[in-house]
C-alpha cells in the first residue's frame, strides 16, 4: 500500500509519509478516528487545509487525521442580533468569507484569501489587515481527548491573544488536546464592513482608519493586496508554496522598540509597556531581501527562498525539502537576532523539525 505523503496535504508541498492516514468527513468520523488512535496509543497529527504546517522529510510515524467535514448552518438571523452561523471544522475558510460578503454578513471580510480550514482559525486566532477571528467567534465545539468528551468553549474561555488561544496552548508537537469540530460565528447584518483598522487597506479603499467601507470592496482589495504579496494560493505561482507568514510579529518592551530606527513600524500590542514590531521590516533591514536564497549557492541551493513578493514567507521553489525550508528560516532568524537582538518565533507548527 502506498503511503500518503504530507507534501500532498500541505501548501508548502514538503513533508514525508504518514504512518497511517484517515480522512474524516463528519463530526462523528472525526471523533471516532481520534478515539481509535488514542485508544491504540498512536501519535496523532491533525491536518485540514495544511497551510500552517511544516512537516519533516521523515514524515509522521503516527496517525494523520485529515479533517474534511464541510458545510454550515445558520442558527439565527435577525437585524438586532445578526447571524449566528455554525461552521464545520473542515470547511474552506475563504469560501465562508465569500458567502458572508455575498449575503451581507459583516465582520470577516478583511480575512479574505487566507488559505486553510475554518476549524484552524481559532487555534492561531488567525488575523490579517487589522482583523482577527476572535472579534466574531461566539463559541468553538471541540473533542477533549483527555476527558473523552465534547467540550464547548465560549469566546472568553478560549483565552485569545495575538496568534494564540487555549487551543494552541494545549497543543504539543502538532497534537491538540482539543480537536475542533465546529466554530460558531456571530456576524452583524449589513453591506458595510467592520471598521478598517489597517492603514494600507484604508489607503487602498480611500477611507480613513476607523471608518467603514462596503464589505465587497474590502474583500476585493484584500484579495488584491494578498495576491501582490504571494499570499493567495495559486498553483502556478511558486511564491504561494509556503506556510504564509513564517514568523510572527515580535511583541517587545517599549525600551527595545525605542532602540530601533525611527522608521521601524510599531503597533500597539494591547498590553502595558509592550509594542508589536514588523517581522517583515526586521528581516528586510537585517539584509534578507525578497527572493533571498534563490541563488544556487545559497543556504538551500536555490530550492527554497524567501518569497520574491514578501519577506515573511519561506517558499518551496519546486524541489525543496523541509530541511531546505528550515535552513532558510534559521539563517533569517539568526541574522535578525544578530542585527537587532530580537529573536523571531515561527508561526506554523513544526512537526519533527526544530529551528
Amino acid at each position: 500500500m502506498t503511503s500518503t505523503l504530507l507534501s500532498s496535504l500541505t501548501t508548502s508541498a514538503v513533508g514525508g509519509p504518514a504512518g497511517k492516514y484517515i480522512e474524516a468527513r463528519s463530526e462523528a468520523e472525526i471523533i471516532d478516528a481520534v478515539r481509535s488512535a488514542d485508544a491504540a496509543g498512536e501519535q496523532v497529527l491533525i491536518v485540514s487545509g495544511g497551510s500552517n504546517l511544516l512537516v519533516s522529510d521523515d514524515g509522521f510515524p503516527g496517525t494523520v487525521i485529515r479533517i474534511a467535514s464541510e458545510g454550515f448552518t445558520v442558527n439565527a438571523e435577525d437585524s438586532c442580533g445578526g447571524v449566528a452561523v455554525v461552521v464545520q471544522a473542515g470547511h474552506n475558510w475563504d469560501r465562508l468569507v465569500e458567502h458572508a460578503v455575498r449575503h451581507a454578513w459583516s465582520g470577516i471580510e478583511a480575512l479574505s484569501g487566507i488559505p486553510g480550514s475554518t476549524g484552524a482559525t481559532p487555534v492561531q486566532n488567525v488575523g490579517a489587515y487589522g482583523a482577527d477571528v476572535s472579534q466574531t467567534i461566539a463559541a468553538v465545539r471541540t473533542w477533549d481527548r483527555e476527558r473523552n468528551a465534547v467540550q464547548t468553549f465560549t469566546n472568553s474561555e478560549l483565552k485569545f491573544g495575538y496568534r494564540d488561544s487555549i487551543l494552541k496552548q494545549t497543543t504539543v508537537n502538532g497534537s491538540p488536546r482539543y480537536v475542533v469540530l465546529t466554530v460558531e460565528f456571530q456576524l452583524p447584518l449589513g453591506r458595510m464592513s467592520a471598521p478598517i483598522r489597517y492603514a494600507e487597506l484604508a489607503r487602498s479603499l480611500g477611507v480613513e482608519v476607523g471608518k467603514r467601507a462596503y464589505a465587497n470592496d474590502v474583500r476585493r482589495e484584500v484579495l488584491r493586496l494578498r495576491a501582490s504579496k504571494g499570499m493567495v494560493w495559486d498553483t502556478a505561482d511558486r511564491d504561494t508554496y509556503s506556510t504564509g507568514s513564517f514568523f510572527t510579529n515580535p511583541i517587545v518592551p517599549a525600551g527595545v522598540a525605542d532602540s530601533l530606527p525611527e522608521t521601524a513600524p510599531r503597533y500597539p500590542a494591547g498590553s502595558d509597556g509592550m509594542v508589536k514590531l514588523s517581522a517583515a521590516w526586521l528581516i528586510d533591514q537585517a539584509g534578507f531581501g525578497k527572493g533571498f536564497g534563490l541563488e544556487p549557492g545559497g543556504v538551500a541551493g536555490g530550492r527554497a527562498s524567501l518569497s520574491t513578493k514578501h519577506t515573511l514567507a519561506i517558499t518551496n521553489r519546486g524541489s525543496a525539502s523541509a530541511a531546505d525550508m528550515v535552513a532558510v528560516a534559521r539563517e533569517v532568524r539568526a541574522g535578525v537576532e544578530h542585527r537587532f537582538g530580537i529573536r523571531l518565533h515561527p508561526e506554523p507548527l513544526l512537526i519533527g523539525l526544530e529551528l
